[in-house]
């Protein structure tokens, strides 16, 4: 095991009556890294974060804390901690109260406790005159901080969070996406996080976690589970997405209205989806241009102008190909396409720009 693992999952399972919710995952998490476990409802995240936690037992399996087992540690025991949806605060008590609980059943000096509510109180960007505020006379956001301030004071070694954000409103919640990733960065905790957001964990993670059927789909950095798929399942996850299926022979890529350029870029792609049993081609919205005429690409297919969708800074366009394929062209507001529905158009990219899933032709 690396040194620098903190915490280590073998084989870890959880069965509810006659369902699998967690299906023998394994799992090393670094120490200091802010690590994310995302997926859709019903996926296995919640559960495996309360197996993590302690609050559910395993079926199977063994959790590690460094070179120390945990799997059978009672919650309160462990040197971990949890941020919940619900916050979880006290109502009754002031938001220093609140900070101070973990320090008050360790019997800190009230002095001593005071000290380290103010500087946490700091830490989180809220005046220290906040610490005889009763909780209830906080604001949402003032209570997300409020709830991160008390569990650093319990200094543990992991601080995990069970989808904290989801019932902000947007443009706090992205504020507040930016300091948890700022907090992480201060503090040097290990974050382990789990949400359903796409762009929690995109903005906040060193790592993440794709979770589907209980089992870890991929996990990678961001940007490499962005650009670099290893299945539908994933490239679909995250975020708007171009899959064509494709087939090749003799260094010759075949898709529904596709013309594929030949060069080394190209033949070196047709031979992975040779030898895989089927294969998908993915391209990004973002990198699909509208092809002037005599303008070439590595792959290029043509169609209408489906749908045109303004996003604020960005402008989405479906065309509808000649096989009846709804492809997605992303362009920034300034770059947007001088046309409108009904055009016949050409669209390209290069190959550089697209990804190869193997195995998973429709």
């Amino acid at each position: 095991m690396p040194t620098n693992t903190i915490m280590h999952l073998k084989n870890v399972r959880k069965v509810f009556g006659g369902f699998t919710a967690v299906n023998g995952i394994d799992l090393e998490i670094e120490e200091g890294e802010f690590f994310t476990i995302v997926g859709p409802s019903g996926s296995g995240k919640s559960t495996t974060i309360r197996l993590l936690v302690g609050i559910d037992e395993l079926t199977d399996g063994k959790i590690w804390l460094r070179d120390e087992r945990i799997d059978q540690t009672p919650a309160n025991l462990r040197p971990t901690c949890m941020v919940f949806q619900s916050l979880a605060l006290f109502p009754h008590m002031s938001v220093g109260q609140n900070i101070e609980f973990s320090l008050k059943l360790r019997k800190m000096d009230p002095a001593k406790r005071k000290e380290r509510a103010i500087e946490l109180l700091d830490l989180l960007h809220l005046p220290a005159s906040y610490y005889d505020t009763r909780v209830t006379e906080c604001s949402g956001g003032e209570r997300q901080r409020v709830a991160l301030a008390r569990a650093l004071a319990f200094d543990p070694e992991i601080i995990f969070f069970d989808e904290p954000l989801s019932a902000l409103d947007y443009r706090l919640r992205k504020s507040l996406e930016k300091e948890l990733k700022d907090l992480h960065a201060r503090t040097g905790k290990t974050f382990v996080y789990i949400t359903h957001s796409l762009e929690e964990a995109m903005v906040m993670s060193d790592r993440i976690a794709i979770m589907k059927e209980g089992r870890f789909e991929q996990i990678s950095t961001p940007d490499e589970i962005y650009s670099q798929p290893v299945s539908r399942f994933v490239a679909e996850f995250m975020g708007e997405v171009n899959l064509i299926d494709v087939s090749a022979s003799k260094g010759r890529i075949d898709g529904e209205g596709l013309t594929t350029q030949k060069n080394d870029a190209t033949k070196n792609m047709a031979e992975r989806i040779t030898a895989a049993s089927g294969a998908t081609l993915m391209i990004r919205p973002e990198y699909v241009q509208f092809l002037e005429q005599g303008v070439s690409a590595d792959f290029t297919v043509e169609g209408k102008v489906h749908g045109i969708y303004a996003l604020g800074s960005r402008i989405h366009y479906e065309i509808k190909t000649e096989g009846g394929q709804i492809l997605t062209v992303e362009k920034l507001r300034e770059d947007r396409y001088d046309g409108g529905e009904g055009d016949h158009v050409q669209l390209g990219w290069e190959a550089k720009n697209a990804h190869i899933i193997e195995g998973q032709s429709a």
